[in-house]
């Protein structure tokens, strides 16, 4: 699995998942930046078969209608401290890893469980 994290998501999340030997890079550093388009981070996640990760629900809009991104993880924890938002990563890593061995999948994040469709 290889991740591509929207650029409103802590740079600390990119070292989590490099620091579990997953390739990671955050989308401040491809690209335009911070003002790249998000179809363009759609087809550059799909490109290199990369899962993107984000809070931007217009993201889960694209998948679900124009299934691009073709694997997306929705955040949906508001204002979550970075320590929290990498302690749910990480107690449910193996479940994500699993998932996302698919094609295509998408995978929401919430305080009370993570769902997905695949």
């Amino acid at each position: 699995m290889k991740i591509l994290c929207d650029v409103h998501l802590p740079i600390k999340l990119i070292d989590f998942f490099k620091s579990q030997g997953i390739e990671a890079v955050h989308g401040s550093e491809i690209l335009n930046r911070w003002f790249t388009k998000d179809e363009d981070f759609c087809k550059y996640s799909d490109d290199n078969d990369l899962v993107f990760v984000t809070k931007d629900s217009d993201f889960r809009d694209s998948h679900i209608l124009n299934k691009t991104p073709k694997k997306l993880i929705k955040i949906n924890l508001g204002n979550i401290s970075n320590k929290k938002l990498i302690e749910i990563f990480s107690a449910n890593l193996n479940y994500i890893l699993e998932i996302f061995k698919k094609e295509s999948a998408y995978i929401e994040i919430n305080y009370d469980n993570i769902s997905h469709i695949s």
